[in-house]
């Protein structure tokens, strides 16, 4: 069994490394700070196992998926952040992550989706299934209302990119983009665009950078 743990925060990473060591003793374990070292190991020492933040400075991690899975393609992948807001689960459960976990939660947990992965068997900790059973509850939920090209304009219109750019950014024409633009407020009952940016960062579709000014782009 070889590990591959991508975190970018040192203290954690090395904490994930101890964790998964005490879990599976002999297994070879790699870590990775940022993407683009994720997948020269990948590259280099295929895993079977994927510890994945979803949170990186580098790179969308949801989107690193696909390259990890051409390099490593019977990687069983578990999912953890402590920032999973709305649109992040939205994302992560129509993945290929086979787990997915609050890191606010116990470190039992992360042995206990370790030992359900490599069983076969999906793992979602408790927090983020309490985060899914709201959603799923929640009758006026953006995946419920928003169709899915709207809901990549209310992403770019979080990033404050008005519909010229927008328009540009996907290519259809401006008409078309103040159409969507209309279609989200309307849909949503926010009638300004500070509103729909305010919504955009809430449910997660944009995020406010941890390593700098601005946005962060939470998904291409």
């Amino acid at each position: 069994m070889t590990i591959l743990i991508i975190e970018d925060q040192t203290m954690i990473r090395e904490l994930l490394v101890l964790a998964c060591s005490q879990a599976l003793p002999f297994a070879e374990i790699n870590a990775a700070g940022h993407g683009s070292a994720a997948l020269t190991t990948c590259q280099n020492h295929p895993p079977g196992l994927v510890i994945l933040d979803l949170v990186l400075a580098d790179r969308d991690a949801l989107d690193l998926l696909d390259e990890i899975f051409v390099a490593a393609p019977r990687a069983q992948v578990i999912a953890l952040s402590a920032h999973i807001d709305e649109f992040t689960l939205h994302r992560a459960l129509r993945s290929r992550v086979h787990s997915i976990i609050d890191k606010t939660e116990p470190l039992k947990i992360l042995h206990e989706a370790i030992a359900a992965v490599l069983d076969g068997r999906k793992f979602i900790s408790p927090r983020v299934q309490q985060l899914h059973a709201s959603v799923r509850a929640d009758p006026v939920a953006f995946d419920k209302i928003l169709s899915d090209r709207e809901q990549e304009v209310l992403r770019l219109i979080g990033e404050g990119l008005t519909n010229g750019q927008i328009a540009a950014l996907l290519g259809i024409s401006l008409c078309t983009a103040k159409h969507h633009r209309a279609n989200v407020m309307a849909k949503l009952d926010l009638h300004s665009t500070p509103k729909l940016i305010h919504y955009a960062i809430e449910k997660g579709f944009t995020r406010v950078s941890e390593f700098g000014s601005g946005l962060f782009l939470a998904a291409k």
